[in-house]
């Protein structure tokens, strides 16, 4: 239905002469609009001539039961969104006005929606806002009239949205009902499925809005069902490349720019979902981002185009800037965790260089801390050695810039080398050599206390903003803190270090029997002294005691304990108790310490005259042997619990060991840790051991190299070391200590031992002096023949006065000479004070005044008394 163009002042009566003249620039310009032209121009008209705050217009789906907007004018998105989709349930005006087949006027709502008359002439109906809907603008009514097809068929609703009273004029409700029916021309019932229409909304009417489209920024392409272009602004003629004689009713994809951009993707979704869809892009031939919005309409697609590169760039640099304080927030974590566990001076300044550095690119470090009066330097980064040198050869009086941290107590930043020459120039000497260009120092102050200075530097001129230096600052004092709290850290430790040193021996005796090496390794973690020692102690008859124990825990208390059983030990050791009497006394001095108080031990005596070695333990790991043929293992004996919680009496164990073994005793701490069972560990010591002994090849061919070749075999030490090497690596962390005792054997020269059986009775003393005198005589040691007849004489006298048994002689030319006369009696002899008148009782006496040393020790069979003299000079000791 169309304007009378014959007729076309037919009724012009009824209507002002504005609203004639609408009505022939619509009639004019209909047949020239296609799409949704005609449905724009008549909805922008009818606001226009009604002054209303903007306009709708809604078509009917008589499928679904809706009315849907299609159209709309001067009005916000969000007053809109309630107005979308009606139902036919719906009492509100658009529906009404459908409804009824009349005219609608709904007023401003005081309360609730009420009836009103149109016009005091029309047919009055009522209708109220859409339940849910978006409101309308305060004080506004909405005058809605029915859209009638030719055929008198309704397909839907022309609605003004006004500021008015309660009712309209009769000249205006006639404009709207003749703009109503001349739109109805153009209508076509909706579709199902709901479209995303386009709206213009301007209170001005299309012109204004065409005028604000054409002379937009943003490009604004408009296409039908086809894909063809119906509309381009002069933006989106500039990103095509083309002049709009050119691009109008071209396909969208005959363009070459169009097809890079990835647009037909976008363009597919919004005509498959009838929904906007978007996607970013760069445009060919342009630098920079675009936005592409693909909005369907009624009669085909709308494209918006927008210049997104400012809000990318800045998406991008907020992005960039959350990214390095995230990482820079992340680092600043890793740094206070890894300065909280920081142990020693040196674990913090490797923890500074390490996760303080790289958040703020820097590349250079300095650590000084003031120790008695003075600076030291306790660690570096990023700086040449020759510049380290320089810096601390030089007074602190010539460097200003520390000396202005120093004393003012605040930071110093310097952004530039021209700065740093200005502001100090006595650093113009050694500036240059530092290859550094900007420079924050930093005084370090714990529990208010200056303790020292860093200089955290950079290679490159560097800005420090305010955030620097307040993180810097911050920074700074947790360094500080976490120094001070490592120095004192440091300083226990050594303490704790030297008094384990002093517990232990500083060297071992050299004896005949054995060569022997120890090696201690304290915990690497934790600044308590732990419980493990070791000694070598002389016997007589050229023996020797092998000892390793260890106190359970880890402390003072623990310390001061291993040094009183390695008092008791030495104690024990020269009274010649064999090894389960000694671990049986060691067990009641831990006892009578506490419940608390544990400790294991392993007591071995080497005899280098039988080559046998006796030991006992106390819940220590094994013994473990080496033969000379580099092959290694641990007797198969079972150990007694440890001392304090034991219940003698101790097992004795006597092993065989062949000339040239090595005899291996060690602490837990090598074998055992929370990751390796002591099982392992065991089997991997032996592994070590078989490894490091194993005999060098003889170039030449040989199965074995000779004897003299410098081999692990026989040297201790060198054994020593392959062992901890291969057991404990460097840098690796143990909570445990752990001592190494290796000892490799040696025998007494078969001349070099003597021995006779005497008769029992008098005549015993005359045979061992006779003895004496040929031994001696053989040995080239006569110088020492009377004073050890004479000894001789009282040993073996005192055996037959008081002893009982066949009495023995033994003679050892060793590093002394020893004499040593036996018997089957287990009683022990002892000087005692004769009196003047007094026949005996003086032997003794002789004894201990004729000899360099002598005494007694309990044999299986009964006891020996044995005396040392030393040898004559020039006269060498026996070698094994």
């Amino acid at each position: 239905m169309g304007v009378d163009e014959q007729h076309p002042d037919s009724a012009d009566t009824r209507i002002t002469r504005s609203a004639r003249t609408r009505l022939r620039l619509m009639g004019s310009a209909g047949g020239q609009l296609s799409g949704s032209g005609p449905v724009r121009l008549a909805l922008g008209q009818a606001v226009a001539e009604l002054g209303a705050l903007g306009g709708m217009i809604h078509v009917r789906d008589p499928h679904q039961g809706v009315m849907r907007l299609v159209a709309s004018v001067g009005l916000p998105d969000n007053l809109m969104a309630g107005w979308e989709t009606l139902t036919d349930e719906d009492s509100a005006a658009p529906v009404s006005c459908v409804r009824y087949g009349t005219q609608v006027w709904t007023p401003p709502p005081p309360d609730v929606p009420h009836r009103a008359p149109l016009s005091s002439s029309g047919r009055s109906s009522h209708g109220d806002f859409p339940p849910g809907a978006g409101s309308l603008p305060p004080g506004s009514g909405v005058a809605s009239v029915p859209v009638i097809t030719a055929d008198g068929e309704p397909v839907g609703a022309l609605s003004a949205v006004m500021e008015e009273p309660d009712e309209l004029d009769d000249a205006r409700c006639e404009f709207l009902r003749r703009v109503a029916d001349w739109v109805a021309g153009y209508l076509r019932p909706a579709r199902p499925a709901a479209t995303d229409v386009e709206h213009e909304r301007h209170p001005l009417g299309g012109d204004a809005v065409g005028s604000a489209v054409w002379r937009m920024n943003d490009g604004l392409l408009a296409l039908d069902n086809q894909a063809r272009l119906t509309f381009a602004n002069p933006a989106a003629l500039k990103l095509l490349g083309s002049s709009a004689q050119e691009a109008l009713g071209t396909v969208l994809w005959d363009h070459p720019v169009i097809r890079d951009t990835g647009m037909a993707a976008c363009h597919g979704r919004a005509v498959t979902t009838r929904a906007p869809a978007g996607f970013d892009t760069r445009w060919p031939g342009r630098p920079g981002w675009y936005h592409a919005r693909c909005d369907p309409a009624p009669d085909g697609l709308v494209i918006h185009i927008t210049d997104i590169t400012e809000r990318r760039t800045e998406e991008a640099e907020q992005s960039a800037a959350q990214r390095t304080a995230a990482e820079r927030v992340m680092r600043m974590g890793e740094l206070t965790s890894a300065l909280a566990e920081a142990l020693t001076v040196q674990d913090v300044v490797k923890a500074v260089a390490d996760r303080m550095l790289p958040p703020f690119g820097a590349t250079g470090l300095i650590c000084q801390l003031i120790e008695n009066g003075r600076l030291r330097m306790v660690g570096s980064a990023g700086y040449p050695e020759e510049f380290l040198e320089t810096v601390q050869k030089l007074m602190v009086a010539d460097m200003s810039a520390i000396v202005q941290v120093l004393s003012s107590r605040t930071p110093t930043f310097l952004s530039t080398p021209r700065e740093y020459a200005e502001q100090h120039p006595d650093a113009a000497g050694y500036l240059h050599r530092s290859g550094m260009k900007a420079w924050a120092f930093l005084p370090l102050i714990a529990s208010d206390q200056q303790i020292g200075y860093c200089v955290v530097s950079f290679s490159r001129p560097r800005h420090f903003s305010e955030e620097d230096r307040s993180l810097l600052i911050a920074l700074s004092g947790l360094v500080a803190q976490a120094l001070e709290r490592a120095r004192l850290y440091d300083a226990e430790h050594t303490r704790a270090q030297e008094l384990q040193r002093g517990l232990l021996p500083r060297t071992l005796p050299v004896v005949p029997a054995v060569t022997a090496e120890a090696r201690y390794l304290p915990a690497s973690e934790g600044v308590q002294v732990g419980g493990d020692w070791y000694d070598l102690i002389p016997l007589s008859g050229e023996r020797v005691a092998l000892v390793i124990g260890d106190v359970m825990g880890h402390g003072l208390s623990e310390a001061a304990t291993m040094g009183r059983l390695r008092t008791a030990v030495h104690t024990l050791a020269d009274l010649e108790l064999p090894p389960d009497e000694l671990l049986t006394h060691l067990n009641d001095l831990v006892g009578d310490l506490g419940d608390d108080f544990y400790a294991t031990c392993l007591y071995t005596v080497y005899d280098p005259v039988t080559n046998r070695c006796a030991f006992a333990s106390a819940g220590h790991p094994p013994l473990a042997i080496v033969h000379p043929d580099g092959t290694a293992h641990f007797p198969h004996v079972d150990a007694d619990p440890p001392l304090g919680a034991a219940s003698p009496p101790f097992e004795i164990h006597e092993v065989q060991v062949p000339e040239g073994s090595q005899l291996v005793l060690y602490t837990d701490g090598l074998v055992e840790s929370a990751a390796v069972d002591i099982d392992e560990g065991m089997a991997r010591l032996a592994q070590a051991l078989t490894r490091a002994a194993a005999p060098a090849a003889d170039p030449s061919g040989a199965a074995c190299a000779p004897a003299s070749a410098p081999t692990t075999l026989h040297d201790p030490g060198r054994l020593c070391d392959a062992v901890i090497s291969a057991l404990v690596p460097e840098q690796a962390a143990t909570h445990d200590d752990a001592a190494l005792l290796i000892a490799r054997t040696r025998s007494m020269a078969p001349d070099r031992v003597v021995s006779w059986a005497l008769p029992d009775g008098p005549i015993a003393a005359a045979e061992a002096r006779h003895h004496v005198t040929e031994q001696l005589s053989t040995w080239q040691l006569d110088e020492l023949t009377m004073t050890t007849e004479l000894l001789v004489s009282e040993l073996v006298g005192n055996v037959v006065r008081h002893a009982k048994g066949p009495p023995r002689l033994r003679l050892l030319y060793g590093r002394t000479l020893i004499c040593e006369v036996s018997d089957a009696s287990l009683t022990t002899p002892r000087i005692r004070r004769a009196a003047e008148t007094d026949e005996g009782g003086r032997g003794l006496q002789l004894v201990a005044a004729l000899s360099d040393r002598w005494g007694m020790r309990f044999m299986a069979t009964g006891k020996c008394i044995w005396t040392e003299q030393a040898l004559p000079s020039p006269a060498h000791p026996a070698a094994a």
